[in-house]
């Protein structure tokens, strides 16, 4: 293993889990439960390959986490991400990138460009979140967007915003450092949502509201705001995952004719070197810059302290952290 990130899912699990993880029974593909190695977002060196595999050693890889059954109908569509026992390596069993080594599958590692390094590949994991949810979404060449949030998802979401061909993207975050990091990742404006109405602004600054709306802090009041700040006829992609349950007026989609949809993860089984395959070209030509969201590097030792409660912490500047096994 060469670098591990901490994710969001892996503070609230640490928070509040286990909720992916599993604890009574054993995950029904990986057959593991707690305590289990975590770690979803990691990158590192082939050393040794089994049988029949023919992946040379010394290859540098990112791994696509993903785990499937094979089975279900989504599995059989070729929709691997949406498997109904499906899960990750990292919180559901099957090894995990904080660790000096991991074991997995070979449909999960994607082997790197020349130009890419194994550091910059162990966030093509958040990255490839980000490109998918931009393609999912129904954004066009010219687009005016707006990102609520700017963690390290929605980082990533902007940058592939502007990949796509968004003219305008509208970062809305209330911590100033993430503000700032925003718009060295692609936000043309930014907006401090505890200062101002953003959807006031939006709609002033944006001819009655942006074409396309991403959703990536997993709050009620965040989502009320993507769909109201987007034009009649626009479209909201939700990104992030809930802990509470939220309410939205639904007169504001109705009345507006918006779209609503979700995005999951990216693509994975046999098609796990698809989108990752995607973001590392992408990384590699230098339209897209995982560094430009890392806050700082951490031991495989100091994982917790440094890590973790780090992240946790409100009035902390630190974005995305990495681990160095």
């Amino acid at each position: 293993m060469t670098a591990g990130g901490i994710c969001g899912s892996d503070l609230h699990e640490y928070v509040a889990g286990p909720h992916t993880i599993p604890d009574q029974e054993p995950h029904p593909v990986t057959g593991d439960r707690l305590p289990i190695t975590m770690g979803h977002e990691f990158s590192g060196v082939v050393e040794d390959a089994g049988p029949g595999v023919s992946m040379a050693a010394g290859t540098r890889v990112a791994v696509n986490p993903i785990v499937w059954c094979g089975e279900c109908r989504y599995c059989t569509e070729g929709n691997y991400h949406r498997c109904t026992s499906g899960g990750f390596v990292g919180l559901s069993g099957g090894g995990g990138g904080f660790a000096e080594k991991a074991v997995v599958s070979v449909e999960k590692v994607v082997p790197l460009p020349a130009d890419v390094s194994t550091r910059a590949a162990a966030l093509a994991e958040p990255f490839s979140v980000g490109l998918h949810a931009v393609r999912q979404s129904r954004l066009e060449l010219g687009d005016e967007v707006a990102v609520f949030g700017c963690g390290p998802i929605g980082l990533a979401v902007s940058q592939a915003a502007r990949l796509a061909g968004a003219t305008t993207v509208v970062a809305v975050e209330p911590r100033d450092a993430r503000r700032e990091r925003a718009s060295e990742c692609g936000a043309t404006v930014t907006i401090d949502p505890e200062g101002v109405d953003p959807v006031e602004q939006l709609r002033e600054t944006c001819d009655g509201g942006v074409d396309v709306a991403y959703e990536v802090a997993g709050v009620e009041r965040t989502v009320t705001d993507a769909v109201r700040s987007t034009r009649k006829g626009g479209d909201v992609t939700i990104v992030s995952l809930f802990e509470d349950e939220t309410a939205l007026q639904l007169n504001d989609v109705v009345l507006g004719e918006r779209t609503i949809s979700g995005t999951l993860a990216y693509l994975g089984g046999p098609l796990s070197d698809r989108e990752f395959g995607m973001t590392l070209e992408h990384v590699a030509s230098g339209a897209l810059d995982p560094e430009s969201i890392v806050t700082d590097t951490v031991s495989l030792a100091d994982v917790v302290d440094e890590g973790f409660e780090r992240l946790l912490d409100a009035t902390s500047d630190q974005v995305k952290i990495l681990v160095r096994p």
